[in-house]
């Protein structure tokens, strides 16, 4: 239920193309709104839970098989999308604001409009469709529309960039009928939320003599006035939908974490009452901590030459094949691993007889594509090599360094044959551990394989968003999430959970529900988990990227019973 209302409603709307976060944006928004004590519906055109209609017409649109069609006609879509606009107004909307509540909306006829030219729908047609419903909007005028874009270097496409052009033209079209703000998504969920709130601050300040408080003062009340103990039923999350799993991610990364700091503490075992934390390996809550890429940024990525061409080629041919053994093979029969004495026919002759012994030289931990259509090659391991010299030979190193976001580096990395987008992600991470390039982890995000079964373990509908913004909103959503469960977590040393770690742990968390929930299905039919847990009694001194400035902070050594 929602809040009473103490003053008028206020109708605010996001809209904008797919996949530039208006609906964590806009549930972050209607949550800080809530924080303020405004009763807030925050609902999405074509329908939400209460939607019956909408909710239809989404599945029609994204799902034409299961009701027989094999394609729907651009005006005829529209047309259906008119029908579910018509009835939310009609049904949720208009009442909700004759009430006094608040109404955060993603989308209204302005999608129609743009989604209906782009695809091709005839405009008087659509025209028409959009008087229809602007008449239903008669007496209702924004408070404002955000026009929401995320504008990261290389993210565009001839789709994209049309859809784009259609919203600013009918933004500069509609600017002067009711106010019309752009919201550049680049950074934080928070910073966002801050630049809404202050084109909002006339009509906070008119809400029944409402106080307008910075985005970071409300979050935190919200987290820890007794009055939030029974928050409205829609949330942040909403029109997602948790299940149990929900829950146990949260519980997961936190025991995850507290075994990890046992274990630095020398505490003896056993470190967990879980017993299927104690039986089985997870890797840790934060991806750094873990042994693979703690032996890489100790041993691979600082020791060595810190040119940009020695440290890109040293941390590629690592995670080429992401084994310790492999690694140090190589470097031992090399005598050192330099980019300035590299040799195809050496590193294939080390690599060949490595496996003519059956000595495995790729970790499990990835499937990696052979390569054997992009480079000729039978045995893997050459057409990786042939990879690593197209990278090096296109000074790949270079234009990572002067990339200007993660996700350019990312689509650097990406563009290369066998690199798919799971390890573009994967490699400019480890590269960002180092000092070839700087980007915050907060900045960019891919779901794996892994990282899609445990969201859809942990939520029975994503509620329209994609995996990667759901990532962003959940890892947004720690601080609060940890607390309303009364949960401990222990940080790494105030460095909170990033969203390659949350990317991880829905990974984990996936696993980990094979036992606890078998119920629960995801999009894998996996249904065991592989890997025993074997303790290790070798020392480990952690070490992390040096601009992270945790490094003093860390203990020296971990104490006998080392890492898993």
């Amino acid at each position: 239920m929602l809040a009473e209302p103490k003053g008028p409603g206020a109708l605010i709307i996001l809209e904008g193309p797919d996949e530039v976060g208006k609906s964590t944006l806009a549930g972050a928004l209607a949550e800080e709104l809530a924080s303020r004590r405004i009763s807030c519906l925050h609902a999405a055109f074509p329908g939400d839970a209460e939607a019956t209609l909408g909710r239809l017409v989404n599945r029609v649109h994204h799902h034409p098989e299961e009701f027989g069609l094999e394609d729907i006609t651009p005006n005829s879509l529209q047309a259906l999308h008119l029908a579910a606009h018509l009835d939310m107004i009609e049904r949720i909307i208009q009442p909700a604001l004759a009430q006094g509540h608040w109404v955060v909306l993603e989308r209204c006829w302005w999608s129609m409009w743009v989604y209906g030219i782009c695809a091709g729908g005839d405009p008087e047609i659509l025209e028409a469709m959009v008087a229809v419903e602007r008449q239903l909007w008669t007496d209702t005028r924004p408070s404002v529309i955000f026009l929401v874009d995320r504008t990261v270097a290389g993210s565009g496409n001839g789709y994209t960039d049309r859809l784009r052009a259609g919203y600013e033209q009918l933004a500069q079209g509609e600017c002067g009928k009711y106010p019309v703000t752009r919201v550049e998504n680049n950074g934080t969920v928070r910073e966002a939320v801050g630049l809404m709130l202050a084109h909002l601050s006339e009509e906070l300040e008119a809400h029944n003599g409402a106080p307008t408080r910075s985005t970071s003062a409300t979050s935190q009340a919200a987290v820890r006035d007794p009055v939030q103990k029974n928050p409205p039923i829609l949330t942040s999350l909403s029109p997602a939908r948790t299940t149990v799993v929900y829950d146990t991610f949260w519980k997961f990364a936190a025991e995850r974490q507290a075994v990890f700091f046992r274990k630095l503490e020398g505490q003896p075992p056993p470190w967990t009452q879980d017993p299927i934390l104690a039986r089985y390996k997870f890797t840790n809550a934060y991806r750094a901590s873990d042994r693979v890429s703690q032996y890489l940024i100790r041993n691979v990525i600082y020791e060595g030459d810190q040119a940009p061409e020695e440290i890109f080629f040293r941390i590629i041919l690592f995670k080429l094949f992401n084994r310790i053994k492999t690694w140090e093979l190589l470097s031992s029969e090399l005598g050192g691993i330099t980019f300035e004495d590299y040799s195809y026919d050496r590193y294939d002759r080390i690599l060949t007889a490595a496996m003519a012994t059956k000595s495995a030289i790729y970790s499990a931990a990835y499937i990696m594509p052979s390569g054997r259509n992009a480079f000729g090659h039978r045995e893997k391991h050459r057409n990786h090599l042939r990879l690593l010299e197209m990278l090096m030979r296109d000074r790949v190193a270079y234009r990572i360094a002067d990339a200007a976001s993660m996700k350019a580096a990312f689509e650097i990395l990406r563009s290369y044959p066998t690199v798919g987008d799971f390890l573009a992600y994967q490699y400019v991470t480890d590269l960002n551990y180092s000092e070839l390039c700087d980007f915050s982890e907060m900045e960019f995000v891919v779901a794996g394989p892994g990282a899609k079964d445990g969201l859809r373990k942990c939520f029975d509908d994503l509620g329209g968003l994609n995996e990667a913004d759901m990532i962003r909103l959940v890892t947004e959503r720690q601080e609060r999430e940890f607390e309303q469960r009364e949960l401990e977590f222990r940080s790494l040393w105030g460095r909170p959970l990033q969203l390659i770690d949350c990317q991880n742990l829905f990974c984990e968390v996936s696993k980990y529900a094979r036992v606890a929930h078998p119920s629960v299905q995801g999009t894998s039919e996996r249904r065991r988990i592989k890997q025993q847990y074997r303790p290790t009694s070798e020392a480990i001194a952690f070490q992390y990227p040096p601009k992270w400035r945790i490094n003093d902070l860390v203990p020296d050594e971990v104490r006998p019973y080392g890492l898993s």
